[in-house]
């Protein structure tokens, strides 16, 4: 399964594992990198010197190709930079910021640079500054997203009609079907997040991983757009979130509510009412917490079988499944 994603990686089958926060640490990146696709360090709950054990974790657990996901909203952000330079980490995604900033000085190191973007106008900047490729990110995705609440599959075709690098669909994909979709729309690798949350290797806390496999529709809600956008399981803060909103809460309100460490209370040390617990729409569609390996065979199985059944003019949801 040969194309410009696999072949700009190095690796087997264009699925990446997002860097999510507080659930991409070596484990997951390893074990999804070993079963053929592009694991990431999620760098945005780490500080730098974490991050350098994970990376140097990584590196004994697996011989192909990994990367890493830094928010460039990262406070020591130059100390991350340094680290995966000193490491000889050779794939570093960028995300929430300007990617003119450190997309040079990592070229110039021979690192390949991978930019995630939620709107047309920053695929562009993306392009114009020089990036290997873009990660089209719709709002159905958990965490920090767009503010325009673009979809993933309304947000596809636009990019990939005016970008000419490799393209990356990100937001609601957890099968192959998905996977198959994006990929008839444009994409030519997918990032997949949620999925992933509800895996063995996954660090977050397993209370999380029990919410999200509970999760139904209508179950996230994007918000504090003030602030940041952020898709979150709806749970006492959440309500507590929407009683501010309703009593006309400032931005400081807002950001006084949010406090600090939110996400690490919910995702990571498992407070499923008082923490920030992101993670995507498509958690709806995740009922089992398996190893990773599996989630990528299970993908591109489904993926190639969906593939066949739609060119031989069949069914490709049978009755049944």
């Amino acid at each position: 399964m040969q194309n410009r994603i696999t072949t700009l990686f190095g690796i087997a089958y264009p699925i990446v594992q997002a860097g999510m926060v507080w659930a991409s640490g070596w484990r997951l990146a390893s074990a999804v990198a070993n079963a053929g696709g592009l694991g990431l360090l999620g760098a945005g709950s780490m500080y730098p010197e974490v991050l350098r054990e994970h990376i140097l974790k990584c590196q004994e657990a697996t011989s192909n190709p990994f990367g890493v996901n830094i928010p460039m909203l990262y406070p020591e952000i130059d100390k991350l930079m340094e680290i995966v330079t000193e490491t000889g980490v050779r794939i570093v995604f960028t995300s929430a910021g300007n990617p003119k900033t450190w997309t040079s000085f990592l070229k110039d190191k021979g690192i390949t640079v991978v930019h995630v973007v939620s709107s047309l106008k920053f695929a562009l900047k993306a392009q114009e500054a020089g990036v290997d490729a873009i990660v089209a990110e719709g709002f159905e995705a958990g965490g920090h997203n767009g503010r325009d609440e673009s979809t993933t599959f309304t947000l596809l075709p636009i990019v990939r009609e005016r970008i000419d690098i490799p393209l990356i669909a990100a937001g609601g994909i957890a099968t192959g079907r998905a996977m198959l979709a994006a990929m008839v729309l444009g994409a030519e690798g997918v990032q997949v997040g949620s999925r992933f949350v509800a895996s063995h290797e996954a660090s977050s806390h397993p209370s999380f991983k029990q919410r999200v496999v509970a999760a139904g529709e209508g179950d996230t809600q994007l918000t504090l757009k003030e602030l940041a956008p952020v898709r979150l399981l709806k749970n006492k803060f959440y309500q507590d979130i929407q009683r501010a909103y309703a009593q006309g809460a400032s931005v400081d309100d807002l950001r006084s509510l949010l406090g600090r460490s939110r996400a690490k209370k919910g995702m990571f040390e498992g407070d499923l009412e008082e923490g920030e617990l992101e993670i995507g729409q498509v958690s709806a569609q995740i009922n089992d917490i398996k190893p990773a390996a599996e989630i990528v065979a299970n993908i591109i199985q489904e993926y190639a079988e969906a593939r066949r059944q739609l060119c031989e003019g069949m069914p490709v949801w049978p009755r049944g499944t």
